[in-house]
């Protein structure tokens, strides 16, 4: 058998179209475990004493590679937990364990940080905690900070590249805000439509090519899906720093036209999830017949005082006119997917339909 054949068709999520089979060899994995391996020695303890906690199901790729392989093959012991969406459950999970890794996505940790024990965990083994799948907001890190006394740092991967493309350090130098810097042997670039790399602090498509890229979606025309040289299409718009960290500004087909101006919603949710009052949010572009399309806001309340003016007048004082929403909407919940990534896609179609 060769090292190249295949060893796992890793569905993606679907959240943006039809979920496609990435075809991950068993070369893909292998060296994507290497690399992320050397990533996490900072976070792991001489010994064989760390324990990471794992509340993303195993089907998923992060946890599969991640959490399964990497940390069965460094012995570190793993803790699943069945149903995250438990708080109360699990947070009495986590009184059980001096854990020293957790990882997850933003509205777990932002649900961990709105429950009043969490606070009471002992967080004196905890090394960090590193997020994936969607964005990390800054007053979501700012508060695992101040809780934990731990850093809560950004990566960046899809299942299409088994998953980690991007890290931030996990040594204390992470840059909070961007997804950091490539795993070794990994060239991660910022492309326009037409194939040309586009120079540093330039707005593109983030684009990646390495040992852990898929060769391909099973049994689809892959047409389009590689730039020449191999480069493979995120989907994901981003920037690079001066310095070579990169920044996710979106997803591109995320991306809202309101009259001419390219809106990205995680710029709109970030500024909203630093309003006091605020437990979640997701921001979609909706039709409108003078701008083609405006802003509207679904936001879980973790205050029930907080009024839709109120909502408004905060983003404006913190957003340019045009990046502000014209509809709020309350909701007791906003769709997600089973690791907990908010389903803009759902809310989008829902509203399609409303419209129709």
């Amino acid at each position: 058998m060769s090292i190249n054949n295949l060893a796992v068709l890793q569905y993606t999520g679907g959240t943006t179209g039809v979920s496609k089979g990435a075809q991950l060899s068993h070369a893909n994995l292998v060296a994507h475990n290497t690399m992320i391996r050397h990533w996490f020695i900072p976070y792991m303890e001489k010994g064989g004493e760390d324990l990471i906690i794992t509340a993303i199901p195993m089907y998923h790729i992060f946890a599969l590679t991640v959490n399964g392989l990497l940390m069965f093959s460094a012995g570190v012991k793993n803790v699943l937990i069945t149903n995250p969406r438990d708080m109360k459950g699990f947070v009495k999970e986590l009184k059980k364990h001096k854990f020293t890794i957790i990882t997850g996505v933003n509205t777990l940790f932002n649900g961990l940080l709105n429950n009043p024990e969490f606070k009471n965990i002992d967080f004196s083994r905890l090394k960090g905690g590193v997020g994936g799948a969607m964005a990390i907001q800054d007053v979501v890190a700012k508060r695992w900070r101040e809780v934990t006394g731990s850093d809560l740092v950004e990566g960046y991967g899809l299942s299409e590249t088994s998953p980690v493309l991007c890290c931030n350090p996990l040594d204390g130098t992470h840059r909070p805000g961007t997804i950091g810097i490539p795993m070794p042997n990994t060239e991660v670039g910022i492309f326009d439509e037409n194939g040309n790399q586009l120079p540093q602090g330039e707005v593109g498509e983030i684009c990646a090519r390495g040992p852990q890229v898929m060769s391909g979606y099973w049994n689809q025309n892959n047409e389009g899906v590689f730039f020449p040289g191999g480069w493979f299409r995120t989907g994901d718009i981003g920037v690079m720093d001066k310095d070579g960290f990169f920044k996710i500004v979106d997803r591109k087909k995320d991306m809202i036209k309101v009259s001419g101006f390219n809106v990205f919603p995680n710029e709109i949710e970030n500024i909203i999830a630093g309003h006091p009052k605020v437990l979640e949010v997701a921001a979609v572009g909706v039709p409108d017949a003078k701008s083609g399309e405006v802003i509207k806001a679904f936001v879980v309340k973790k205050d029930p005082s907080l009024t839709e003016e109120e909502l408004i007048a905060f983003c404006k004082e913190n957003l340019t006119n045009y990046k502000v929403p014209k509809h709020v909407e309350f909701r007791k919940e906003l769709p997600k997917s089973n690791v907990g990534k908010i389903l803009r896609r759902a809310l989008k179609e829902e509203q399609a339909e409303v419209a129709a």
